[in-house]
C-alpha cells in the first residue's frame, strides 16, 4: 500500500499548533498515535528518516502477538500506521531538528517548519552502534552494514561476517543464511546472548560457523571489503580473516541528542521515565526503546506508547479542568 504522508506545513503557514506531538514513527509512536487518535486528540506523528521505526527493517516478526506465522516488519508498520490515521493521526514525513521545552506551549523546530504543542510524546528510538575501528567508516556501503534485511541480497553467493552475539546478531544471520554461503558469527564472549530458539537455529544451521572470544580490530579492502583483522581478547592472537562482507548487531544508542537540555537521562543516555511514561517535564513523555535498554521489542514499545497517550489524555484533561474552574 502506497504511504500517505500528510503535509501540515506549507509556505504560508510555517507554524501550526497541536494537544499531542509525538515524535518517531516506530511501534511506540504509531500505538501512541492510535491511542490518542481514538481519545479524538488529533495527533501530529513527525516520522522522521524511518517509517515504522526499526521493526520496518525487520524482515519477519515472529513474537508480535496476534500472528501466529509471523508477518515482515514493513508489514506489521503499515498496519500499525493505517489503524491510527483510521481514528485521526496525521502522519508527517519530516523530522525534529530541534526543540524548546523552557515554557509552554512546547516547541519543536523541523525542517518543514515549527510546531507548538500541548503535550508532547517522544519515541525517537536507538540507533545502531558502531564499532569505531579503522574501515568501518570508509567501507560503509561497500560491503559494511548495520541491517541485513536491508542489505542482505547483495552478498548472494558470498561470504560474510556477523559481529555480535544478541538477538540481532544470530537472527540477521540466520536470514542472511537466505544469500550467502557462509555466514561467520564472530562474538567477544565464548557464549551467545541471543534467546534459545535463536541460538538452536543458528547452530543448527549448516551454513554458519563461529569464532568465540573473538573481536575486529579492523576492516580492510581497496573499493570493497576483503578481509577483517582479528584479535583473540583470550590468546592476544591476531589474525585475517578473507570475507566479502561485514554486518555489525552490537546494540543501539538512544536517539536523545535533541532533548539533553531539558529532560533526564540516564548514564547510557536513554530518556529516564516513571511507570506512567513520564519525563521530568510535566506533559512530556517518552516510550519504546529511547526509554528501554532492557526489553527492546515491538510489543513492549507499543504497550509504552499507548500508556504515553493514556498518560498525556489524562493530563490534558487536567489542563483543561483547570482553565474551565477559572472561566
Amino acid at each position: 500500500m502506497e504511504l500517505n504522508i500528510n503535509a501540515s506545513l506549507n509556505s504560508e503557514s510555517m507554524s501550526k499548533h497541536v494537544k499531542v506531538l509525538i515524535i518517531g514513527a516506530g511501534p511506540a509512536g504509531l500505538s501512541a498515535a492510535l491511542y490518542a487518535a481514538r481519545a479524538e486528540l488529533n495527533p501530529v506523528v513527525l516520522t522522521g528518516m524511518t517509517m515504522g521505526g526499526q521493526a520496518s527493517i525487520t524482515h519477519i516478526i515472529e513474537n508480535y502477538p496476534g500472528f501466529p506465522e509471523g508477518l515482515p516488519g514493513p508489514e506489521l508498520g503499515e498496519l500499525f500506521r493505517a489503524q491510527a490515521e483510521r481514528f485521526g493521526a496525521e502522519i508527517v514525513f519530516d523530522t525534529a531538528t530541534e526543540v524548546d521545552f523552557s515554557e509552554k506551549p512546547y516547541k519543536v523546530k523541523t525542517y518543514g517548519g515549527e510546531y507548538t504543542a500541548d503535550s508532547v510524546i517522544i519515541t525517537t528510538g536507538a540507533t545502531p552502534r558502531h564499532l569505531e575501528i579503522p574501515g568501518e567508516v570508509e567501507l560503509t556501503g561497500k560491503g559494511v552494514s548495520y541491517c541485513g534485511t536491508c542489505d542482505g541480497f547483495f552478498f548472494k553467493d558470498k561470504e560474510v561476517v556477523v559481529v555480535g552475539g544478541g538477538d540481532s546478531a544470530i537472527e540477521e544471520g540466520n536470514f542472511l543464511t537466505r544469500f550467502a554461503n557462509k555466514v561467520t558469527i564472530v562474538h567477544r564472549r565464548d557464549e551467545l546472548r541471543a534467546s534459545p530458539i535463536l541460538e538452536s537455529r543458528a547452530v543448527a544451521n549448516p551454513k554458519i560457523e563461529f569464532i568465540w572470544d573473538t573481536v575486529v580490530q579492523s576492516i580492510e579492502g581497496e573499493n570493497s571489503v576483503n578481509h577483517v583483522k582479528l584479535l583473540n581478547v583470550k590468546t592476544g592472537e591476531e589474525s585475517l580473516f578473507e570475507t566479502d562482507g561485514v554486518f555489525i548487531f552490537i546494540g543501539h544508542s538512544p536517539n536523545t541528542e535533541l532533548f539533553k537540555e531539558y529532560l533526564e537521562m540516564d548514564e547510557d543516555e536513554y530518556l529516564v521515565v516513571n511507570k506512567y511514561m513520564e519525563t521530568n517535564l510535566p506533559g512530556i513523555y517518552a516510550a519504546g526503546e529511547v526509554a528501554d535498554p532492557h526489553f527492546r521489542q515491538v510489543i513492549t514499545s507499543a504497550g509504552m506508547g499507548a500508556a504515553a497517550a493514556i498518560q498525556a489524555t489524562r493530563y490534558l484533561e487536567g489542563l483543561e479542568e483547570v482553565v474551565n474552574m477559572h472561566q
